[in-house]
């Protein structure tokens, strides 16, 4: 009977542990998601590779979900196209 028990205990703390793991994991990923970041997914990505590599990746992915990129795409293409526009404008007609 003592033995059921404690393979009962055994069981409820592997699947906390497994939990906690899936927990944490998530939250870089969680954290850029809900700021709607534009690499939310490969922050997501570092953050489970962090988890495997005791948990460096998992620090770097947390601070990169907290920082707001530079740049956004449609707004680095706007300034592409305006950068074009004025190259167009100043060459001289052949």
């Amino acid at each position: 009977m003592l033995e059921i028990f404690a393979l009962i205990v055994l069981g409820v703390l592997v699947a906390t542990a497994i939990w906690l793991v899936v927990t944490i994991g998530n939250i870089p990923g969680n954290m850029a998601r809900a700021v709607n970041h534009p690499q939310a997914d490969a922050i997501s990505v570092l953050a489970w590779i962090g988890l495997l590599t005791l948990g460096l990746g998992w620090f770097i992915a947390l601070v990169w979900a907290k920082t707001k990129p530079v740049f956004a795409t449609a707004e680095l293409e706007q300034r592409v196209a305006e950068l074009e526009r004025q190259m167009e404008q100043k060459e001289p007609a052949a």
